[in-house]
């Protein structure tokens, strides 16, 4: 079993988080309004969520939990790429920002199933 999957997507992973914290505008723009707190907050915390799934995936004792914990991940900010597309069409945004912020939705899903087939694959 190859352990380029799970390195790919732990590398994946911390290379968000990061940016959370090196780009965090662009991502409080993606908190739900409904969410207690300020949007920044929820975004550091996302940003931490991302690096400590890099973490769990990277450690071969913990990729197994960690592939599941990253499934559950991509599924839980998808109402959050949801609202972004919404809130580009809203403001009328430029359409090559639009069609990016649309085009990403589809894309989750690709994503829950890499971190499921790593968990598999642990």
């Amino acid at each position: 079993m190859s352990k380029r999957p799970a390195l790919l997507l732990a590398g994946f992973l911390a290379a968000s988080g990061a940016l959370h914290f090196a780009k965090p505008k662009q991502f409080d723009a993606l908190v739900p309004r409904d969410l207690p707190g300020s949007p920044r907050l929820w975004t550091q915390a996302s940003g931490v969520a991302e690096l400590g799934l890099a973490a769990t995936i990277a450690n071969t004792g913990t990729r197994r939990f960690g592939g599941l914990a990253a499934a559950l991940f991509f599924v839980g900010v998808l109402p959050g790429n949801v609202k972004m597309a919404i809130d580009y069409d809203r403001r009328k945004k430029p359409l090559p920002a639009r069609a990016i912020a649309w085009g990403r939705l589809p894309l989750q899903w690709p994503l829950v199933l890499w971190a499921l087939k790593v968990r598999d694959e642990a």
